[in-house]
């Protein structure tokens, strides 16, 4: 069996998915994803926090940049909102002061919002503060919004069958093959042809790079784990911002009427479905009950996802020099959720030939910025 279309994208998590949303509005998309549902691996296992202070400057201009969709999508997208009020507080003890003022004057540079506040105010907010975590002060951020990811990613998937893209599960791609200006996509069911293909494949982007000939761009997939956990009868955590220490080693936030946290683990890992080890774990509470009050008796859930960078920690959006129609769509790292509106417009527009879009390089984002050809690149094959 073989289908046709004007571009292939492998990768059906919220890079793909929504990349696919976009191109469908003026070309043939089809979709592969090689699980059975789409968004199973580190898509489905977000913190959810759309964070314009969180990544950098690059990553923190693509997520003004993608404000606008989240806040008003396009009719018929999602019957829920997709963003709610929530907040992010950072806190630093005695000996971070200096780092909190310099993470102030870096982060004002693109929010209006963002402001200082004293150790009290900063308890008075999480009352569960020990008070030398937050001795140094912290950082409010109340443009930070919970996500509702699941209707985000529908929305996507839902709106790209709207304009007529085709989505195929259980679609793992086996080979890659280039004749004249097509390329043909191989999985044990069927083959598509296109002469653009986007490799939209999470952790898994380099090793499909790697059947398509080009050079490794060097992502690492690297482990993050959470948890949620059951608080103590009576503490009304429901309005509490999300709350991360500002050397970023744990963060936590009310989820559903629980506590959901991490250590902010970054654990090099090959490409894999990811589980939770209990040291990660253990890590983490021995963190918070250093840092605060809450006492963890029992775990809910737990859980890992992989989250994939380069090393620069910008994403890859653009064409692979030498292998005409075969565009990298990569290394999102722990932003591809918050980013993804606008980086799928990006991915539409240079993957079309076409420029930057406008507002994101009024932002001072420029396609150099994403470009695969910025990066140290080798020919050596992957191990």
């Amino acid at each position: 069996m073989s289908d046709e279309c004007d571009v292939v994208i492998i990768g059906a998590g919220i890079a793909g998915a929504s990349a696919a949303y976009e191109i469908a509005a003026t070309r043939r998309v089809l979709l592969l994803e090689r699980e059975d549902q789409p968004g199973y691996h580190t898509t489905g296992r977000s913190a959810a926090l759309f964070a314009p202070n969180y990544g950098n400057a690059a990553i923190r201009a693509i997520t003004v940049a993608a404000r606008d969709f989240y806040t008003t999508p396009p009719e018929g997208f999602a019957s829920t909102p997709l963003l709610s009020p929530r907040g992010a507080l950072t806190i630093g003890a005695a000996e971070d002061t200096d780092m909190l003022e310099h993470e102030f004057k870096d982060f004002s540079a693109l929010s209006t919002t963002i402001r200082q506040i004293d150790p009290a105010d900063a308890r008075r907010m999480i009352p569960a503060l020990e008070p030398a975590s937050c001795a140094g002060g912290a950082l409010f951020e109340p443009a930070a919004l919970d996500m509702d990811v699941h209707a985000i990613h529908q929305g996507y998937l839902k709106g790209l069958a709207r304009r007529g893209g085709i989505l195929r599960t259980a679609a793992e791609v086996t080979a890659i093959e280039r004749s004249g200006s097509t390329w043909t996509v191989v999985t044990p069911g069927f083959r598509v042809t296109a002469p653009v293909l986007v490799n939209a494949g999470g952790a898994w982007a380099d090793v499909l790079g790697q059947l398509a000939g080009a050079p490794p761009i060097g992502l690492v997939p690297k482990r993050r784990t959470a948890v949620t956990v059951d608080v103590a009868a009576g503490l009304d955590i429901h309005g509490w911002p999300m709350v991360a220490d500002a050397h970023e080693t744990w963060y936590f936030k009310p989820d559903a009427g629980r506590i959901l946290a991490s250590p902010a683990d970054e654990t090099p890992s090959p490409p894999c479905d990811a589980q939770p080890e209990e040291l990660d774990i253990a890590i983490l509470i021995d963190r918070l009950q250093t840092a605060t009050t809450l006492r963890f008796n029992r775990l809910a859930s737990r859980w890992a996802g992989l989250r994939s960078f380069v090393a620069d920690g910008t994403m890859v959006a653009g064409f692979e020099p030498g292998l005409d129609g075969f565009f990298w769509l990569a290394g999102q790292g722990g932003y591809g959720i918050q980013t993804a509106p606008a980086m799928a417009r990006i991915a539409a527009a240079l993957s079309a030939g076409q420029a930057m879009p406008a507002d994101v390089q009024a932002l001072g984002v420029t396609e150099a910025t994403l470009s695969p050809t910025r990066l140290a690149r080798t020919v050596a094959a992957l191990h």
